[in-house]
């Protein structure tokens, strides 16, 4: 049986996804749930697993692609297609009450209802004709797709054949055929997206590779030994390798598709810039007494393994401080023409990663000691650079920090996230000559800038919401006097 997944739906309506990269590839054997793909959403990588046990059939989409949600994504052989004793002789016929439990994933509401919306399995009988069922794939639901896939035909002639292993080598992301004075397979070679890659950046075609090596998977040691090769060695296959590009015709411009996380970000940041009247503030001061209470820390053997700097405690006052004026915590609902003012602290914490901006969220940061709140700000950074941030972590925010001191930069009129009233930009610590008990000293001098909605923030609130932040990193203890 052949079982063709399609892109399922991955949370926050978000319409397609580019591909990453692929873990699997044409002829590998999955297990239930198994990671199959790597793809790019507007706002996280997400990891797909696989809601079959078989063996893939064909890819349908190459890394970088973007595939729409409900796009056909891989093509399972499954059951006695795949070789499974355990199948001999079933098909499906409906539902995914109708597979065995081992190639479906168990979910809420599987059992009742036998589908999930959206999830789609094709099966090709003996006489042509197309019959769907429904995996249930753990998370997971991809968007409703009808009609039966067409027939293919060989080329050149050849007999025609269903073979949907045909259909899958015409639309499995591998290099296209070309002509040479060597005898070329007439299928596309068989090889993994990495070992493409390399083929891709070493100038040699996979064809030809293949060649010398019928039957067989292309691996990296076959495309390493082939570019080793010189035209001595191999003078009626070297021609088929593109000539190096001299350096003065080098492309003046690069082009860049718009889309994933840059493409989120633009439309949020235009949203917001155009949306809410935006004002902000600054104040800078000695936080001296800060940096000598983060030094402190540092050696106490009771808080080894735990990171505490300027950023962790900067977000602890800036919860303190909400707490006193609301304004900064709060949502303007244009549709329902209201004021939502938040009782809680979802503390967003803008991430530069090699995606683009991130802000994941630190839920209910309010209610964290500093060390726990020091812990989850560690944990969000290192997952968001790693571009393993979900989707739902980066949403429900109501007030935000982008930290640009790490860039060794002084201050900022950061954009507010769409949905909230302020966001604070912290400035580099600098060692700064500074007036200190009427005498001139040096001293740890950081700003702080604050954008506001001025929809719902007044100047004078913005300015106490300031006041209160800088009051506990000038004096740490006075957090102790904040409710």
């Amino acid at each position: 049986m052949i079982a063709e997944f399609l892109l399922p739906d991955l949370g926050e309506g978000l319409p397609e996804a580019e591909i990453v990269q692929w873990h699997v590839a044409e002829g590998d054997t999955v297990a239930l749930n198994q990671t199959i793909a790597e793809v790019e959403t507007a706002k996280a990588i997400v990891e797909i697993p696989s809601p079959y046990a078989g063996t893939v059939q064909g890819l349908h989409a190459a890394a970088g692609d973007v595939v729409a949600v409900g796009s056909p994504l891989v093509s399972f052989a499954v059951g006695a297609d795949a070789g499974s004793p355990a199948l001999e002789g079933q098909t499906v016929t409906g539902g995914s009450a109708d597979l065995p439990a081992e190639f479906v994933a168990d979910a809420p509401g599987a059992a009742a209802s036998g589908r999930r919306d959206g999830d789609d399995l094709r099966t090709t009988a003996p006489g042509g004709e197309s019959e769907r069922a429904t995996p249930n794939l753990v998370g997971y639901g991809a968007a409703p797709v009808s009609g039966s896939r067409p027939r293919r035909r060989a080329r050149g002639g050849a007999t025609a054949v269903l073979d949907s292993d045909h259909a899958v080598r015409e639309a499995a992301p591998h290099d296209v055929l070309r002509t040479g004075p060597i005898d070329l397979p007439l299928e596309r070679p068989r090889s993994t997206p990495p070992v493409r890659k390399l083929a891709k950046d070493l100038g040699v075609d996979l064809v030809v590779v293949a060649a010398a090596h019928p039957g067989k998977t292309v691996t990296r040691a076959h495309v390493e030994e082939f570019a080793a090769r010189t035209p001595r060695e191999a003078p009626a296959l070297a021609s088929t390798v593109p000539p190096a590009v001299p350096a003065s015709s080098a492309p003046r411009v690069t082009r860049t598709p718009i889309r994933g996380v840059r493409k989120h970000t633009a439309a949020a940041m235009v949203q917001s810039a155009f949306t809410a009247p935006h004002a902000t503030t600054f104040l800078t001061l000695d936080v001296t007494a800060t940096t000598e209470l983060l030094a402190s820390l540092k050696t106490d053997r009771a808080l080894d393994g735990h990171r505490i700097g300027v950023l962790a405690l900067v977000a602890k006052a800036v919860c303190l401080a909400l707490g006193r004026t609301r304004a900064l915590n709060a949502r303007w609902d244009e549709a329902a023409g209201e004021i939502v003012e938040h009782h809680y602290v979802n503390l967003g914490i803008a991430a530069a990663t090699e995606r683009g901006l991130v802000v994941p969220v630190i839920p209910d940061a309010d209610t964290l000691p500093l060390v726990d709140l020091a812990d989850a700000i560690a944990e969000l950074a290192a997952t968001a650079r790693a571009g393993r941030t979900a989707p739902a972590a980066m949403t429900g925010g109501t007030f935000s920090i982008t930290n640009v001191g790490v860039f060794g930069v002084d201050a900022g009129t950061p954009i507010l996230n769409p949905g909230e009233a302020g966001i604070l930009a912290v400035g580099a610590v600098r060692r700064t000559p500074w007036e200190h008990h009427g005498e001139i000293a040096l001293r740890d001098v950081l700003t702080l800038s604050l954008s506001f909605d001025h929809r719902l923030v007044d100047g004078a609130e913005a300015a106490r919401f300031l006041s209160d932040v800088a009051g506990v990193l000038r004096e740490p203890g006075r957090a102790m006097l904040l409710r």
